[in-house]
């Protein structure tokens, strides 16, 4: 009966799960896409070249500042504002949540300074990828920043959600959970631009994600992501609702013992 009510406790866990991935996919584009705009922007500083791979510092940045600000402040307001349990701040779901709702925010802004860095492209770019823009690569400051703030919400929030929701013998399978949807991202997100790419290019069309992103349209494929995730947070929302917390290792016991007695 214990591994009967351990098979349902995992069932119940895998439309979250199914859920994450999506925003895996928007998290791999830092160090895919987010690179390759950079890299076609304005990287030197008089006689200083940035690299466009350094500019993930400011996700680091972004993480740290996060975990603190949300450790010492929100999480402490929330609790107060929390009316139905007191003292107690955004569940490990809600964070989750609020960590898609950032991630769609990242890609919108990453759509835009796509716009603007295409306005500010340089005639002779059609032979070059790199300094095809006049645009600065710190316009892409925002995006890290908002890919930070996402994981702070969503990654920490969903390695809590699982750990704390597994039964104790699968506590190794609920982390190994969080890795696999990391994983998979990284393949869907592949997929996904061949499959945009197969459709998008034809003899006349570069497609949207050529080799000279002058030529293309990489901001369609950012929107394109921003409202996957935002169907994706729908999903979630569903999901989310229908879903009913495990309180603690003891209850999951006593429901197991009722149930056997029964």
């Amino acid at each position: 009966m214990t591994q009967v009510e351990e098979v349902k406790c995992v069932l119940r866990l895998l439309p979250i799960w199914l859920c994450t991935i999506l925003y895996s996919v928007v998290f791999t584009q830092m160090a895919s896409l987010f690179v390759v705009q950079g890299a076609a922007m304005k990287t030197n500083i008089k006689n200083f070249r940035i690299p466009a791979s350094s500019m993930s510092s400011f996700d680091i940045l972004s993480v740290a500042f996060f975990i603190f600000a949300y450790r010492r402040f929100l999480d402490p307001l929330f609790a107060r504002l929390n009316k139905t349990e007191r003292n107690k701040g955004l569940t490990e779901l809600q964070r989750m949540g609020i960590g898609l709702v950032i991630a769609i925010m990242a890609m919108i802004s990453a759509g835009i300074v796509e716009i603007h860095r295409l306005k500010n492209k340089e005639p002779e770019s059609a032979t070059s990828i790199s300094s095809s823009s006049t645009l600065s690569i710190f316009w892409q400051v925002p995006q890290y920043m908002l890919i930070g703030a996402s994981e702070v919400f969503m990654y920490v929030g969903q390695l809590e959600f699982f750990n704390s929701q597994a039964p104790t013998g699968l506590k190794s399978f609920a982390s190994a959970l969080c890795m696999a949807s990391i994983s998979l991202g990284n393949y869907v997100s592949s997929l996904l631009v061949s499959i945009v790419m197969k459709i998008s290019t034809t003899d006349d069309v570069h497609g949207w994600i050529p080799e000279n992103l002058n030529k293309g349209h990489l901001e369609r494929f950012y929107f394109l992501l921003a409202g996957l995730t935002a169907a994706d947070f729908v999903v979630y929302l569903i999901c989310a609702k229908w879903y009913k917390y495990i309180k603690s290792e003891a209850s999951f016991s006593e429901s197991v013992t009722e149930e056997e007695e029964v």
